[in-house]
């Protein structure tokens, strides 16, 4: 996926704007189930969706291997569907109707994929062909390692060769044989078709050519619309970006973060929009967005901060409903192994493990997330998907709150212990009983934790576990920044690659990372992954990673879950629930999509008046 950084609240796994926030004293729980809107459609009819504290920054359906912002997908979605669409109303199966394949056979021992594609066209009239799924291949094959979403030893390194026996058939010969729903879920829906016949250029003069089947062609091509990608100002007006295959067209954009799609009106798909426009409109913080929405008049469709779920009757008496939906990811802090000044700490395990003792968990999901919210005890979320869940992470997960087994595990190492004050090593070393390599005597347990900033539960969070740490002599610096100033100038850093510049930071919270249909580890925890930014690396987890690819073995699975909650790449956090606000005439919004969340405009409509 585009398991690229995301606000925690951001509108639903891909989608939507802001994640919830803190505390209230509500009483009776908001609904998960799927809110009834009866009426008939009224064709036509603008829908405004409130975009809390982030907002995208490139279109070209390839972002650079760079560039982290997760809302990119929410604006290229609807112009470049992928060839597999994942989640069919709230189911978590793929969605045939939206996705661009119309078979999908596996054979050969599942390593020879026979993919039929749709009849459809491209918005200028040209048919949609085999064609452009190679063009995507030769792009990628020589210019993967500068994709954002390139999972190592995957697409499209695994392809010995692509056939197009005719104009909407490929047939992908793979190095090795796979799990076919790993590589449904999680591999080709990753992959959205391009215009080969519009985009196959070197330069915005220059003519449509074959250049993409040689490597300097490629390479060229590929350079030449990322860097088109790039600049915002054109978005809207760049003749590249008006060829689509979705069921929408950007109509504008601005560098706010403001943007607007009206209908594909060539769009071939069969859910075809009947909303005449949707607006992505931005707001700054989520106390922004509460106070228009308690307006009534200029969102139709945003998210209930939790400090004001107690707000939720004066919403519905402005004509809105409000219903709860789970989020399909896991949200962390990032510990930086490769800063500068205490990255060697971060490197030893006993360190993360106390820093994640430490995090009550419980506590936030009651008193910040008012209840709405997974417990984060590991790589996995407990409260979406209990198919993936093992029984160590439904038992809590093996870090429970402790402080006497962080203060423990921190004397064992050779720290003088200092309760809300901050500890520091006395015993200066790598052998048993000292503080470990790179570590200096008299070193403070001193780290800076970068946050998202604009969202109210964001600072509580991170407030609490602050308070916390220090329990046990943890010093907890707090540093609240916009989302969109984090992805830009924080980088991943490991072994090969920490230049200061960017790799500055120590603990980072910018929200949390969705998850695939099969939410394997792919990409995420294993060495070099896209979304590795602390530059974790492990041989077993590779290891361990690699057989969730190969077996459906439920058995391989949680293995591979356990070690990563054990190992803690990541700092496990709570991941609050989207808690949706919608005009009560807006029909199609529901059953949600755990994975599009919001991204699919063209099944909604309101209902006519009296209907």
């Amino acid at each position: 996926m585009r398991r690229s950084r995301r606000l925690a609240s951001a509108v639903v796994i891909l989608a939507l704007a802001t994640v919830v926030a803190a505390c209230s004293g509500s009483g009776s729980k908001i609904g998960s189930g799927t809110p009834h809107v009866s009426g008939k459609p009224l064709k036509g009819g603008t829908v405004t969706i409130a975009e809390v504290a982030a907002s995208p920054n490139f279109i070209f359906p390839y972002p650079p291997s760079t560039n982290s912002d997760g809302y990119n997908v929410n604006l290229t979605q609807g112009l470049w569907p992928y060839l597999v669409y994942s989640g069919d109303g709230g189911k978590s199966i793929v969605n045939p109707q939206e996705s661009a394949f119309s078979s999908l056979k596996y054979s050969a021992n599942d390593s020879v994929i026979t993919i039929v594609l749709k009849p459809w066209k491209w918005s200028d009239g040209s048919p949609v062909t085999s064609r452009d799924f190679t063009f995507v291949y030769n792009l990628l094959k020589y210019n993967y390692q500068n994709w954002i979403s390139y999972t190592q030893g995957l697409f499209p390194v695994d392809v010995k060769k692509v056939l197009t026996p005719n104009a909407h058939t490929v047939v992908l010969d793979l190095t090795r044989s796979y799990n076919p729903t790993f590589y449904t879920d999680d591999v080709l829906s990753t992959i959205a078709l391009i215009p080969q016949h519009a985009w196959d250029k070197e330069s915005v003069s220059g003519k449509v050519g074959n250049y993409d089947e040689t490597k300097a062609g490629a390479k060229a091509v590929y350079a030449f619309l990322q860097k088109q990608g790039g600049i915002m100002s054109t978005f809207a007006t760049n003749p590249l970006w008006k060829v689509v295959d979705g069921p929408w067209t950007l109509q504008t954009f601005e560098s706010s973060g403001y943007y607007a799609y009206v209908p594909n009106k060539n769009y071939s798909g069969q859910d075809k929009p009947i909303l005449s426009k949707v607006i992505q409109t931005p707001f700054t913080s989520d106390t922004a967005e509460m106070n228009t929405l308690r307006s009534g008049t200029s969102i139709d469709l945003g998210t209930l901060p939790l400090n004001d779920v107690n707000q939720v009757g004066a919403l519905q008496a402005e004509g809105y409903t409000v219903a709860s939906l789970p989020v399909a990811g896991v949200a962390e802090i990032v510990p930086n192994l490769y800063n500068p000044v205490n990255g060697p700490m971060l490197r030893q395990l006993y360190i993360r493990q106390v820093l994640e003792y430490l995090i009550d968990r419980p506590q936030i999901v009651k008193k910040v997330y008012d209840g709405y919210a997974d417990p984060g005890n590991g790589p996995i979320p407990v409260d979406y998907g209990q198919q993936w869940a093992s029984p160590q992470e439904k038992a809590g997960g093996p870090y429970p709150y402790s402080v006497s087994k962080a203060e423990a595990l921190l004397r064992s190492h050779g720290w003088t212990v200092t309760p809300n004050g901050t500890d520091t090593c006395q015993k200066a070393g790598s052998g048993a009983g000292e503080c470990g390599a790179g570590i200096t005597k008299g070193e403070p347990l001193r780290f800076q934790l970068l946050y998202t900033s604009g969202i109210a539960s964001f600072d509580q969070q991170n407030a609490a576990i602050q308070s916390t740490e220090a329990q046990a002599g943890v010093k907890i610096v707090l540093k609240p920044e916009p989302f969109n100033t984090i992805v830009a100038t924080t980088a991943y850093c490991n072994a090969k690659t920490h230049p200061v510049a960017t790799c500055s930071w120590q603990l980072q919270d910018y929200g949390y990372n969705p998850y695939f249909l099969d939410p394997s580890g792919a990409g995420q925890f294993n060495t070099g992954g896209f979304g590795n930014y602390g530059g974790y690396s492990s041989a077993r987890e590779n290891q361990l990673i690699d057989a969730t690819e190969y077996s459906s073995s439920p058995s391989a699975f949680f293995a591979y879950e356990d070690y990563t909650a054990e190992q803690l790449p990541y700092l496990w956090l709570p991941n609050a629930s989207n808690l949706f606000v919608f005009k009560k005439n807006l029909a199609g919004i529901t059953p949600w999509n755990p994975f599009s969340g919001t991204l699919n405009p063209e099944v909604w409509y309101y209902t006519k008046p009296g209907s």
